[in-house]
């Protein structure tokens, strides 16, 4: 900047916008490269290089999957997007935002609001609030348009068993859990979703993202998704290999279809960034491909528009599948959507602008950087085969989004390379069955070369007799890797490596029945589900699984990598056991557990709430005589309160809801984040204003309009964090003098 500045006198922020350098949206060889592809139709590059260059418009997804979905909806046309009308900012109308016309039942939007209008301007403040704090508590979340397709062609239903193989930062991930818990009323569905990433960072983001749908079908874990192990389930007292129902595929890539978003593509785009990805691009695919169940369907997307991350993949994919895997037409699943379909002829240009039309031409100099699979299938009637126009390219000016690919693939049969085939050079079935197992065998997805797929080595066995294998294997105690937990005691099974380890909670201990005696537990508790994540010492939280993700879990403890997984459904009160029971609930797990409790609940009205989540700690008095009712008989301790919505009165909140509250002596508290309180105040209309630190009170429009000045009516004794307070040494935290449930993503031991 130094030497710009020379001369410009007080112009020192000329060309400058927010401290940076205004970035020159021209590259001449990206365009002289997919003008040569001709990926656009004839006349429309115009359009298309000018939607590149316009900033990408915000959109946003209302997450489905709680019945709170529609009251959100209801509540984003009624209230926010009405205000927004005949609004202007900075002398520009402001568009009201439309909802996408190809995602179901009008749950995602895109405006025209830019992320710093949103930021700056006062008229938009309250809009902008409740976005993000909707975001926080995972009711809404920011997703571009394009990303939000993959999960919607993969077709989930709630017994699907998922994997996620490339799964950070994680929206995408979200959108597969919302549609496992479709109905509400299944607390356990049967399926699940393993989300993986390379990256341990960036697997925390997604431990984030999951949190905030409180789901217990879903475990992150951390594997190169190229060489991602092999997993088994217990069927029936045999272990068999977890193939997966479905599968997204959502790889690294060069990412030129985010220049809208990410600027800095225009000044680093190349074609070397293609042939660098393309070769890992093939194996994750593969490696995918293998884990399918038959009939299962696997989606392939990238934000590339790039051929060769995209057509060249899917047809080498095809090719070395030797028809186990077929392309399904989805011309039909996303009607409103406008795609271009795949192309069947592209040619592969270096980064100095040389092109080549087949492998055959390329120079042996070459041969490291460029590689056959990057070229299309020279056999005509092989290549009519596959289909390829049935891919779909996404391109920016269409639909005012980012350029995107996506190819859907249903697998027929097993791979080539993992059918039984005969015995070769007198090889030993057991030397064959231990190849297939290794874990950088050439039969994990990684063969160095396609054109060696070939040769003896690959001779795998049947699906089923590699389960077998496997069983042998662990019996002679042979450890992959040199990775071994530690070793399973008879009481308990443990896993987790640097992680704290999952301890599942033996069926005798005598945690649990005080527990389920002062909730009394339905019969049909899934107990065996419940796990701690420490082996010594008091156990302070226990969470909950899914009875299929125990499976995964008790079976794998040394292949895998977990990173978390399980919702915590209790914690232990600091202040002691002197109350009937030394748990009490977490509001993180409250929808998955609340089906089973039958005791400690409290009907409470809609008014109820409204007090219960604006005051701290409301007197009995305060609260509707129903309640009071309730409440009176009840011995102190951790309590369930319930709203029902009432259909008769249509003004009043329609979705239910539970909370999780404590009954002290002469009043109620409620243990709730603070994010998710506000969303229930704002669902039942009232705004929020802000906070009275001091009386813990949050003030809304209607407590400011009917008092001056709340009452500080907190009783001697009973202010947060005094002895009567269920969590003394917690409450001073700043998180639950609001009330709040102390959110960390690692339980503390």
């Amino acid at each position: 900047p130094g030497k710009q500045n020379r001369g410009l006198g007080n112009r020192v922020d000329a060309g400058w916008e927010g401290g940076y350098p205004e970035i020159v949206k021209e590259n001449k060889l990206f365009e002289h490269y997919y003008q040569e592809l001709k990926i656009v139709p004839e006349g429309e590059w115009g359009q298309f290089m000018d939607a590149l260059r316009e900033p990408l418009p915000a959109t946003l997804r209302i997450t489905g999957y709680k019945s709170h979905a529609k009251e959100i909806l209801h509540c984003l046309k009624n209230k926010y997007f009405k205000e927004l009308e005949d609004l202007e900012v900075d002398g520009q109308k402001v568009e009201v935002p439309q909802p996408l016309s190809w995602y179901p039942e009008e749950l995602a939007w895109h405006t025209n609001l830019s992320r710093k209008i949103l930021r700056k301007s006062p008229q938009l403040e309250k809009f902008h609030q409740f976005l993000v704090s909707e975001t926080e508590s995972g009711n809404i979340s920011r997703q571009e348009a394009v990303s939000m397709i993959p999960p919607l062609l993969l077709n989930v239903r709630p017994h699907h068993k998922i994997l996620d193989m490339c799964a950070a930062p994680g929206s995408k991930t979200t959108q597969l859990i919302e549609m496992l818990h479709a109905d509400m009323n299944v607390p356990f569905p049967e399926g699940f979703v393993i989300a993986n990433d390379v990256d341990n960072k960036r697997c925390y983001l997604l431990v984030h993202q999951a949190k905030r749908l409180s789901s217990p079908c879903i475990m992150v874990v951390n594997h190169d998704a190229s060489s991602i192990p092999r997993l088994q389930i217990d069927v029936d007292g045999r272990k068999e290999i977890l193939f997966y129902d479905r599968i997204l595929c959502d790889v690294p890539c060069s990412g030129d279809g985010t220049m809208r978003k990410n600027i800095d593509v225009w000044k680093k785009w190349t074609t070397l960034n293609s042939l660098q990805l393309h070769g890992l691009q093939l194996r994750i695919a593969t490696r995918g491909a293998e884990q399918l169940a038959e009939g299962g369907r696997m989606v392939y997307s990238t934000c590339s528009l790039n051929p060769i991350e995209d057509e060249a993949v899917i047809a080498s994919l095809l090719e070395k599948s030797e028809g186990a895997l077929e392309l399904a037409d989805v011309s039909d699943e996303l009607p409103g959507l406008k795609w271009m379909p795949g192309i069947t002829q592209w040619k592969v240009m270096t980064k100095d602008g040389q092109w080549f039309t087949d492998w055959d031409t390329v120079p042996h100099s070459r041969h490291t950087q460029i590689r056959p699979t990057m070229f299309p299938p020279q056999d005509p009637e092989k290549l009519q085969a596959m289909h390829l126009e049935r891919c779909l390219r996404i391109l920016p000016h269409h639909q005012n989004t980012g350029g995107f690919f996506v190819a859907v693939l249903v697998k027929k049969s097993s791979m080539p390379w993992n059918k039984r085939q005969p015995k070769l050079q007198g090889k030993s079935a057991e030397t064959r069955e231990s190849t297939q197992l290794s874990p950088t065998g050439p039969a994990e997805g990684k063969p160095a070369d396609p054109s060696k797929l070939e040769s003896p080595s690959f001779t795998g066995t049947g699906d089923t007799e590699i389960a077998h294998a496997a069983e042998d294997l662990e019996n002679n105690g042979n450890k992959k890797d040199g990775v071994c937990g530690p070793p399973p005691s008879k009481k308990m099974k443990l896993f987790g490596f640097k992680e704290d380890p999952f301890v599942f909670i033996p069926e005798d201990d005598p945690l649990f029945p005080p527990i389920e005696k002062f909730y009394a537990l339905a019969p049909s508790f899934p107990r065996m589900n419940l796990l701690t994540r420490t082996t010594e010492g008091k156990k302070r939280q226990l969470y909950m699984v899914s009875k299929e993700l125990r499976n995964v879990l008790l079976n794998n403890s040394e292949k895998m990598k977990v990173i978390n997984t399980g919702i915590k459904v209790w914690c232990r009160n600091n202040s002691g056991e002197e109350f009937d029971c030394a748990f009490r609930l977490a509001q993180e797990g409250i929808y998955t557990l609340y089906p089973f409790i039958n005791s400690r609940i409290i009907t409470v009205s809609m008014e109820d709430v409204k007090i219960l989540l604006t005051q701290e700690n409301p007197f009995f008095r305060k609260l509707s005589s129903e309640t009071y009712s309730q409440a009176k008989d009840l011995a102190k301790g951790s309590i369930v309160l319930k709203y029902e919505p009432d259909s008769a009165n249509p003004d009043a909140l329609q979705c239910p809801i539970v909370l999780c509250g404590w009954r002290g002596k002469a009043s109620i508290r409620t243990f709730v984040p603070k994010n998710e309180r506000l969303h229930y105040l704002r669902m039942m209309g009232l705004e929020v204003l802000g906070e009275k630190k001091k009386e813990g009170v949050i003030l809304t429009n209607e407590s400011a309009a009917s008092t001056g000045q709340p009452e500080n009516e907190v009783p001697e004794g009973q202010r947060a964090g005094e002895p009567n307070s269920p969590d003394a040494e917690e409450a001073n935290s700043p998180d639950v003098a609001a009330g709040g449930d102390p959110a960390g993503v690692h339980p503390p031991q």
